[in-house]
């Protein structure tokens, strides 16, 4: 089985999750993962700096500011990190294909960008504050035929900016995660990755400049849809089981407790109960058995939500305005 996640935070279990959080207000809560050489095997990532930025729901107007704010907080701490200048030029490349909607998240973001390369070129006087930006949406490999990092390449060659950010949609394996989650790194990133259609990665070591890559997971696979709906049955299980006699359950006439936001502990006993054999094997083992079971079938689809136009264009609109606040000093937000 050979099941990829291009999110680094879920490969941490529950217990290190608590442990890397930082409580944002409004309910918006940042991780920090630090892929070294020592845990590099852990992870099956390149060693860097990944920044995972988890709220509830982006289509609240309200919500989506305060998103944004994380979000454009976190992209400046990362590129002075790198010891990037206020006055450093940029190109922002928006991966995907515009026509698939789970796939659009780069080319519709780079739609907010605010570009100015065009004015410093020209030799107009650009307002204090802005610096030079570029932005490119260079299609999919299926539209052009040509290798993403390669066309990456010429540009950066041509405009010889000082760092590159790079927008993708992502894969997830966990439910929760979808559409919920803005993750950033400083490693680049693989387009296409997570959906097993792998291509050039786009990094430092290729591109030669600083690549900060920005994602959010709209899909996941049916493997992954089967293997968290298990789990979700074990706690409403035990959930049901452990409050059978609970007075206050008998009060919501008939309306079911959200199990999951319940302390629930499941037991292997129950596991058993419930599925027998299958209740017995591990997480992993689970998800190796329904990819064994799906896979040669053709089963194992890239699903996404019913309302993910909605969703999409809410997404774009907080990573654009994000990255034009991080990039420009006078910038205004459009949401």
């Amino acid at each position: 089985m050979n099941m990829r996640t291009d999110l680094a935070i879920d490969e941490v279990n529950n217990e290190e999750l608590e442990k890397l959080k930082e409580e944002k207000e409004n309910g918006i809560k940042v991780f920090t993962v630090d892929v070294t050489k020592e845990n590099q095997d852990k992870f099956n990532k390149k060693c860097g700096k990944y920044i995972t930025i988890s709220f509830d729901d982006v289509t609240d107007y309200n919500n989506s500011i305060n998103v944004e704010k994380v979000f454009t907080s976190e992209l400046k701490k990362m590129i002075e990190s790198h010891n990037i200048p206020s006055s450093a030029s940029c190109i922002i490349i928006g991966l995907g294909n515009e026509k698939s909607t789970p796939d659009s998240l780069g080319p519709l973001s780079i739609n907010d960008i605010i570009v100015t390369n065009h004015l410093f070129s020209l030799g107009i006087n650009v307002e204090d504050g802005f610096r030079v930006v570029s932005a490119f949406n260079p299609g999919v490999m299926g539209q052009t035929g040509i290798e993403t990092s390669k066309v990456v390449l010429s540009l950066i060659e041509t405009l010889k900016p000082d760092f590159v950010l790079v927008i993708d949609a992502l894969a997830s394996q966990s439910l929760d995660r979808v559409n919920k989650t803005i993750q950033l790194t400083d490693t680049g990133i693989h387009p296409g990755s997570g959906v097993s259609n792998s291509r050039k990665e786009i990094s430092k070591e290729v591109v030669g400049i600083p690549v900060i890559a920005i994602g959010v997971p709209t899909v996941v696979d049916a493997v992954t849809i089967v293997s968290d709906t298990i789990n979700y049955m074990y706690k409403h299980y035990s959930y049901s089981k452990q409050n059978i006699d609970n007075p206050l359950n008998k009060l919501l006439f008939n309306i079911q407790p959200n199990y999951l936001k319940k302390d629930v502990k499941v037991l292997k006993d129950d596991k058993e109960k419930l599925f027998g054999i299958v209740g017995s094997l591990s997480e992993y083992e689970m998800k190796q058995l329904i990819f064994e079971v799906l896979t040669p079938i053709g089963y194992n689809f890239m699903v996404t939500v019913k309302e993910i136009d909605f969703i999409i264009e809410k997404l774009s609109d907080v990573i654009g305005n994000g990255i034009n606040m991080a990039l420009h000093d006078n910038a205004i937000t459009k949401l």
